[in-house]
């Protein structure tokens, strides 16, 4: 069974930093691509940051420069620093595994970011 679970999130002002954790269990860590997504009341789900199996990175435009991926194999675990937060980084933060082999799509529980002005 697969599981992942995201912890970090929290209240920040403005201006703030964060550091959101998933840890994963049930596959093989090292050979799934990592992303986190996050979603706002009303609004649609949204890639925010992803990393490759090889450690590639990809960033939405919204957080460049301001949020860093990086994923450590050993302990089966991504991670999303989050640095200058905005109010409208206000989301829960999803945590992604996908196989581009076998198609394979999970997620986390989900966690509460929330950013004060």
């Amino acid at each position: 069974q697969v599981q992942l679970v995201e912890s970090g999130g929290g209240l920040v002002q403005t201006g703030g930093s964060l550091r959101l954790s998933c840890t994963a269990s049930g596959i093989i860590f090292s050979m799934y691509a990592m992303g986190w997504y996050r979603q706002a009341p009303g609004k649609p789900r949204e890639l925010v940051a992803r990393i490759s199996s090889g450690g590639s990175t990809n960033y939405a435009d919204s957080v460049k420069g301001r949020f860093t991926i990086s994923r450590d194999n050993a302990k089966s675990t991504v991670f999303l620093q989050m640095n200058s937060l905005k109010p409208e980084d206000t989301a829960v933060y999803y945590c992604n595994a996908f196989s581009t082999v076998t198609g394979a799509n999970s997620w986390g529980q989900g966690t509460q970011v929330t950013v004060s002005s």
